[in-house]
């Protein structure tokens, strides 16, 4: 399970820059750079308000990937040391990425 760091301060699932749940989907299927992908498990947060979810948040995430064409993209699950998820004022997924993500094109 790779190690997540997660920039994305708006989401309602960051705490600390760690995501609070046990899992995250990055989305860009068909993805040839870093900005083609992102986090299709971004919650934009509302106020001051925190996530719902009762976990802790962790380093450590599995990651399901959908960026196929990633070099870290084994059965659809990332293989990466670690990880980074930016977008520090994204206001929805698409404004999100996963900045580790490499071709293998």
């Amino acid at each position: 399970m790779p190690d997540l760091r997660c920039t994305v301060q708006t989401c309602a699932h960051n705490k600390n820059f760690y995501c609070d749940l046990d899992g995250i989907v990055v989305g860009g299927n068909s993805a040839k750079r870093a900005e083609e992908t992102c986090c299709d498990s971004f919650e934009e947060r509302k106020g001051d308000s925190y996530s719902n979810v009762t976990g802790e948040a962790s380093p450590k995430c599995k990651i399901d990937c959908k960026a196929t064409d990633c070099m870290y993209n084994e059965q659809c699950q990332c293989h990466a040391g670690k990880i980074s998820v930016e977008g520090s004022s994204a206001c929805r997924c698409g404004q999100t990425e996963c900045a580790t993500f490499k071709c293998e094109c």
